[in-house]
């Protein structure tokens, strides 16, 4: 299964790629699509939404694994990072590919088995897990392959369902 993590924002936004197939991970590709400071946000979110449809035409993936949007202190931040990921979720559906959505807590309990983890031990758990050398960068791309390999150990961990029921009379 080919996974595209994404780490939804307006200025830099994460991508990583995994393949997962049988309990094994590893990385394809990672990177960052990033729009300048200077343009209208308008402009930024139709940037980020027509170099997402070319990532995804690019890359293939099966399924999309995006982090559900939390507010810290700076609102204003919060609703740009929220425009741009209702494009992302717009460019996902329109390319007609599968997304799950996953909270940080989420993230950290599959990636590193804390809810709680720091954000190095997410990063350096990444690494290892996908037998790296260094931990990714930018931060929004080691972050984006957190959230591909949360998918794949959330999803494929999950047996199918298997009824065995004897017909009655």
């Amino acid at each position: 299964m080919r996974i595209l993590g994404i780490d939804p924002g307006f200025a830099t936004i994460g991508f990583g790629l995994v393949e997962a197939e049988r309990g094994q991970t590893h990385m394809v590709t990672y990177g960052a699509i990033t729009t300048p400071a200077g343009l209208p946000l308008s402009r930024r979110l139709y940037q980020i939404g027509t170099d997402m449809e070319d990532l995804i035409g690019q890359l293939k993936p099966e399924v999309i694994s995006i982090e559900e949007l939390f507010f810290n202190t700076n609102i204003t931040t919060g609703i740009a990072v929220a425009h741009g990921r209702g494009v992302l979720l717009y460019a996902a559906e329109k390319c007609g590919i599968p997304l799950y959505e996953y909270t940080p807590s989420q993230v950290k309990l599959a990636v590193t088995g804390y809810g709680k983890a720091e954000k190095r031990q997410v990063m350096d758990m990444t690494r290892r897990l996908l037998k790296l050398k260094t931990v990714p960068r930018p931060d929004d791309a080691a972050d984006a392959l957190a959230l591909a390999l949360c998918h794949a150990r959330s999803f494929t961990s999950r047996l199918p369902l298997v009824r065995n029921v004897p017909e009655t009379i």
